[in-house]
């Protein structure tokens, strides 16, 4: 007899059919074997100690702070520990009670309901300027679609196009700049019919580019504010494209100005259920949502939205994620643009093992052969 010990990440389902586990014991079993855990923040003592005990009564667990017992404390924060299953029960039970847990319990079956993409698609990144971070991703017109072809050819589903820096600190561009900076490409695409080959987006947030866009075979909106601008919203409707909602904090210019969140999981969390909703006014169904590495974050808050990244999933939309060679790299190892591929590769793969399903980059061949390789390994 021997025994061996399985990684977390395992494909649970593949295993008990392997096992030959019957259909509905697969689909019981399979909850039982990841655990999640839940920060509550801000309770009432005495909810805590009702989901306390009914934690306990399934196999499940809260941790809470020292004197809750006691009730030495009027509000507490909690984790609660369990399997999806465990937590499924609790949901369950918990909207009969009284002190707010209803509330939590419909939150609980929310974040039960994470949609799920299978299929991990590259977007690959064209800037038709001369101050974007990455000199590497800057692409006059024959150039740029010279490297559109070669990033569909390595791998890349979507193609994003932007012509002007968001950078931070980077200097604002009128309307008819940017236009005039990325027209060309749209044209020569909109005349090889590049968009029955493969998607393409608009990283913009101005009216006039984003509606030219749109004219000429563009299917995205990649909208750095987040739907701030009613006419986005309108134009995305009428065209029926996709919305990438992104959270910034501030502006290009200011956001690095010593951002500050009291829990930016949350605070970004929140921003995204404003702007969905918003976005739904405009009869918007095609979402996907950035939680905007590196703009108006530091270090640590970039971290942190990576590392709970699969808390957004609940909402039901695609995740992109994108912090291809950016400078909370250079912030963790001191190295300059150009030698931050590694890096790059490092954070994605964790992106995606952590929920999201879109990745935005600069080196394309390189995320597909890292994916290719993230793939084969599910398998086994």
């Amino acid at each position: 007899m021997k025994i061996k010990q399985l990684s977390t990440e395992i494909d649970t389902k593949k295993y008990l059919t392997d096992l030959n586990v019957d259909a509905s014991g697969i689909k019981i079993l399979a909850k039982k074997m990841h655990l999640h855990l839940y920060f509550i923040q801000d309770m009432h003592y005495a909810a805590a100690n009702i989901l306390k005990q009914d934690a306990l009564s399934i196999g499940a667990d809260l941790a809470v702070p020292q004197g809750v017992i006691t009730c030495s404390q009027e509000r507490v924060d909690a984790i609660l520990i369990g399997s999806r299953k465990h937590i499924e029960i609790l949901s369950r039970k918990e909207l009969a009670q009284p002190f707010g847990l209803k509330e939590i319990a419909k939150d609980l079956q929310q974040l039960l309901k994470p949609a799920k993409f299978n299929d991990i698609r590259i977007m690959g990144v064209i800037n038709a300027n001369d101050d974007s971070f990455y000199s590497g991703s800057r692409f006059k017109e024959s150039s740029a679609l010279e490297a559109i072809y070669k990033m569909k050819n390595s791998g890349a589903k979507i193609i994003d196009l932007g012509g002007v820096s968001s950078r931070p600190g980077a200097l604002a561009v009128s309307e008819e700049e940017e236009l005039a900076r990325v027209k060309p490409i749209i044209d020569a695409l909109y005349a090889q019919k590049t968009y029955e080959d493969i998607e393409l987006s608009i990283d913009s947030y101005a009216p006039n580019v984003i509606s030219y866009a749109l004219e000429h075979g563009f299917h995205i909106v990649n909208d750095i504010t987040g739907l701030q601008d009613d006419n986005v919203c309108k134009l995305i409707s009428t065209y029926n494209a996709t919305a990438v909602i992104m959270h910034m904090q501030g502006t290009p210019q200011t956001m690095q100005n010593s951002p500050k969140y009291e829990d930016v999981v949350l605070e970004v969390d929140s921003f995204f259920s404003r702007q969905i909703e918003k976005a739904k006014s405009f009869k918007i169904e095609k979402i996907m949502l950035d939680v905007g590495i590196g703009f108006g974050k530091t270090l640590g808050d970039n971290l942190e939205l990576l590392k709970h990244l699969e808390h957004f999933r609940h909402h039901g939309y695609e995740i992109l994620f994108g912090a291809s060679r950016k400078s909370m790299i250079n912030q963790i190892l001191q190295t300059p643009i150009e030698k931050r591929l590694s890096a790059t590769l490092a954070l994605h793969l964790k992106a995606i093992q952590n929920g999201a399903s879109l990745i935005r980059v600069h080196d394309v061949e390189e995320h597909f052969q890292m994916l290719s390789v993230h793939e084969a390994l599910k398998m086994v």
